[in-house]
């Protein structure tokens, strides 16, 4: 094992020890920002921040051959903007939230280039305008490190940014239906993501793809569509 993954461990490890301190005080996210403040503006002490777009994500993204032509996306627990940046630069508008103002701070001077809006949210307490809003609405990895308590309201929030005739893509490790996820963060299983079929978006692709590590585990890459909402005469 290189110096590399030795420190994404630690970090790992670190991450888990927070969540489970403020999950003791009953906060379930705040440990997020506390970790983005721990890491004092260097990327590689943040285990998922690559400064470079999910790869699953662009694995898929590339073989669909996604476009944006200007339509709004939002990215769901953003982070550092790489996947925000990652659907600007294919053409779409896009709006990228976290809980951690650290987060947001960090991205906001990393893609200061870019008209990209950041804003600070809570996935739980969503904005109203925001709901049905969104042509394509892209969810990386946030969902798995969620106490699995919450997980149906998690999955709940998401599928209402989703607006007519709109798209979700979602990003997780992946796990069978009966496999019990053991560890943070915890991965999701198809019966996890049917969730998502209960708010009127229809799966219209599911990819498993190999991860890096040794054995690798599973990556999913899940996309829906809502159908069109018939108005009222």
């Amino acid at each position: 094992m290189s110096d590399i993954d030795d420190l994404i461990e630690l970090r790992r490890a670190r991450a888990r020890e927070l969540a489970a301190q403020f999950a003791e005080r009953g906060d379930n996210v705040g440990w997020f920002d506390a970790f983005y403040k721990e890491a004092g503006g260097d990327n590689e002490q943040i285990p998922w921040a690559d400064l470079e777009p999910n790869k699953f994500l662009t694995l898929w993204a590339d073989a669909v051959g996604l476009k944006g032509n200007g339509r709004k996306a939002l990215v769901v627990g953003c982070g550092l903007g790489d996947d925000a940046k990652y659907l600007y630069d294919l053409g779409f508008n896009v709006t990228g939230f976290d809980i951690s103002p650290t987060a947001i701070e960090w991205a906001k001077r990393i893609h200061a280039e870019t008209d990209i809006r950041f804003e600070v949210a809570d996935l739980l307490q969503p904005f109203r305008e925001w709901l049905g809003a969104f042509d394509f609405v892209l969810e990386v990895y946030t969902i798995q490190p969620l106490p699995l308590k919450i997980r149906d309201s998690v999955i709940d929030s998401i599928a209402g940014f989703v607006g007519n005739e709109g798209e979700l893509v979602v990003v997780t490790r992946g796990r069978e239906d009966d496999e019990e996820p053991v560890e943070l963060p915890w991965p999701l299983s198809r019966k996890d993501l049917s969730r998502f079929e209960t708010h009127g978006l229809k799966q219209t692709d599911f990819r498993i793809l190999d991860g890096d590590e040794d054995p690798p585990m599973p990556r999913f890459v899940v996309r829906y569509k809502r159908a069109r909402r018939e108005t009222a005469p």
